[in-house]
Formats: C-alpha cells, sequence, structure tokens
C-alpha cells in the first residue's frame, strides 16, 4: 500500500507527482483557506488536473517571471510552467515541495556520488616512492 493514500489532500502534492516532470497550463487562480488556521491562500489550478497547488512567495515569483512580469492572477491563464519535487527547508526540517520552473527547463539531474579510488586501483602508485626523489633532483638540477 502506498501510505500517500492513506493521507489524501485536496492539494497537489510532491508524492503526487514524484520523478515526473509534467508541463502544464494555468487555468485559474483562487483564494481559498489553507490548512488548519483556514489562512486565505492563492491556489493555482490547472487544465484537465483536479488538484491544485497552494502558491508560496517562491512558486509566485517563477510565475509572475514567466507571465512576463505581470502581478495580475488574471494575466497568469494560460501560461505553461514545469513542476517537479524537490526538497526544501521548512521549519528547520528538509520537506518534500512542489517548484515551478520555465516550460522550457529541465532540473538539474543530481551528480552521482563518485568513489574515491583506493592506492591499489591507480595503475603505478607503487611506483610513486620510487620516483619521487628522482622527479626532484630533476626539478632541482634544471631550475
Amino acid at each position: 500500500m502506498d501510505i500517500n493514500t492513506a493521507f489524501p489532500s485536496k492539494y497537489l502534492r510532491a508524492s503526487d507527482i514524484g520523478e515526473q516532470r509534467p508541463v502544464v497550463t494555468i487555468e485559474r487562480v483562487e483564494m481559498e483557506p489553507v490548512g488548519q488556521s483556514r489562512e486565505m491562500k492563492p491556489v493555482v489550478y490547472f487544465r484537465g488536473k483536479d488538484k491544485g497547488v497552494v502558491l508560496n512567495k517562491t512558486n509566485a515569483k517563477k510565475v509572475i517571471a514567466l507571465a512576463g512580469g505581470s502581478t495580475e492572477t488574471d494575466a497568469w491563464i494560460g501560461v505553461q510552467i514545469r513542476l517537479y519535487a524537490t526538497e526544501v527547508p521548512f521549519q528547520g526540517e528538509m520537506v518534500e515541495a512542489i517548484r515551478f520552473m520555465s516550460p522550457l527547463s529541465q532540473p538539474v539531474a543530481k551528480p552521482a556520488p563518485q568513489e574515491i579510488p583506493d592506492d591499489d586501483s591507480i595503475p603505478f602508485m607503487w611506483a610513486m616512492p620510487l620516483l619521487l626523489p628522482a622527479m626532484l633532483a630533476a626539478h632541482l638540477v634544471l631550475a
């Protein structure tokens, strides 16, 4: 069982997106009461999607940039954005979040950790103690 199904949400969550990077089109922005405090926040809804994303300042700035600098949410209708899931710091913890980006770009993949080779896997490493004095002597003679 996917544990996320045990805790349904009215809004789109990072776990709903997973590794996907969908391009979506803004259909509307509505002010809705969100969370336990029922604070009024903007929620962005997309064409063909049932759930919207509660807008935060970071994502709002990205939509403004993609909408040609317009802060009027009516001007955002029809704007395409790419959604992706990532981890962000929130109240001292790392939490999953949805972020917006240009539909033309892809998030940079995290580089795979590189293994540090041990001395046994480097060819001719055994010769270094023998070669260093000779290299130092050659440097002193040529200098």
